[in-house]
């Protein structure tokens, strides 16, 4: 893992470490939301305002995931066959294998642990039902899978729109992404409705799109520190204080993960990472970190939200003591794990490091 970790862009490293880093803390906060279960009795305290941030901003992680993968993957000459028998597998893979994993520890921690109670039936083909409803994103804890079915989707559109782009200039990828942002606005902020199929692939196929035109356009706006916090901290706030507002009629509300607002501060995450000198040049042992992060988010991702739904059947005594804990476990541990699996030759196709 040395070895891959040396060739690697350093600012795609920092982004994904970052995008991983949100999407554990988003995931966190919802557990802990649904524990907490808010109402207007405590949703404006201290707990509850944090939620409102945090159920909005860390919605980023998933648009940097998608932003990576176009800034790395397009623009490039690879022909279909390749790429499919390339990235299908690390895809499916470790999908494949952590939730086989993770569907064992649901069986066998409800048949000695009564309390945990995941599984109530216990035959055959009750057990192939829970590996089955793992897959489907059905099983407890394995809800954030729908990110590897979306991932396939995108990655079989790919070739179609790497092929356009490397027959394309600069001005026709900015008319889509304009005619794309006013889709964005139209369905996940307007909620114009349209067919649930049709946004499954429009609306993270343009962040696609959008991560390779960041990487490479010369465009002062997106090429600026300064310009870059303005797009974090402005819809940052403005998504608070539109939550707060009506956190009165819906207790609490939540921005769509394509919505513009998302957009923008991911867009700023991103540019900020690759304009900043700062965020390019850490020092050695912070780059190490930095990386090994990066490395090993996919694994990370597959396995931290079965983790932490185990762990909240056994522990909840008050939200910031469970924060810590479900943090520790879902980034900390999950890291640990993935890392360490990683160093086993035989099993580190299968684990999710890249």
């Amino acid at each position: 893992m040395e070895n891959s970790i040396s060739k690697r862009i350093f600012y795609f490293d920092g982004i994904r470490a970052v995008a991983i880093l949100c999407v554990v803390l988003l995931h966190v906060t919802g557990h802990l939301g649904e524990i907490m279960n808010y109402d207007l009795s405590t949703i404006y305290s201290l707990s509850g305002l944090y939620t409102m941030f945090a159920n909005n901003f860390f919605r980023i992680g998933i648009a940097l995931f998608l932003m990576l993968s176009g800034a790395l993957l397009l623009g490039r000459d690879w022909d279909i066959k390749g790429f499919f028998s390339k990235r299908i597998p690390r895809l499916l893979k470790p999908f494949l294998f952590w939730a086989l994993i993770f569907s064992i520890i649901l069986i066998l921690s409800s048949y000695f642990v009564s309390s945990i109670n995941f599984v109530t039936k216990f035959g055959a083909l009750d057990m192939i039902n829970v590996f089955v409803d793992t897959l489907l994103c059905r099983g407890p804890g394995s809800e954030v899978y729908w990110f590897v079915w979306m991932m396939l989707g995108m990655y079989l559109l790919m070739p179609i729109f790497n092929k356009w782009i490397n027959n394309t200039d600069f001005s026709k990828i900015e008319y889509f992404l304009i005619i794309w942002a006013i889709y964005i606005v139209a369905v996940h902020s307007l909620m114009i409705p349209v067919p649930e199929i049709l946004s499954f692939f429009i609306s993270p196929i343009g962040f696609v799109v959008l991560g390779y035109y960041l990487r490479y356009t010369e465009r002062k706006i997106f090429n600026s520190s300064i310009i870059a916090l303005i797009f974090i901290a402005v819809p940052s706030v403005l998504m608070f204080i539109y939550s707060y507002c009506i956190a009165d009629t819906t207790i609490l509300f939540v921005f769509h993960r394509y919505s513009i607002l998302i957009m923008i501060v991911a867009i700023g995450v991103f540019c900020i990472f690759k304009s900043s000198p700062i965020l390019n040049d850490p020092r050695d042992d912070v780059r190490k970190i930095v990386s090994s992060i990066a490395v090993c988010s996919y694994g990370m991702y597959l396995i931290h939200s079965p983790m932490i739904m185990v762990v909240r059947r056994i522990v909840h005594i008050n939200f910031a003591f469970d924060y810590i804990i479900f943090f520790i476990v879902g980034f900390i541990l999950s890291w640990i794990i993935i890392y360490v699996l990683a160093k086993m030759p035989i099993i580190d196709d299968y684990i999710g490091v890249k």
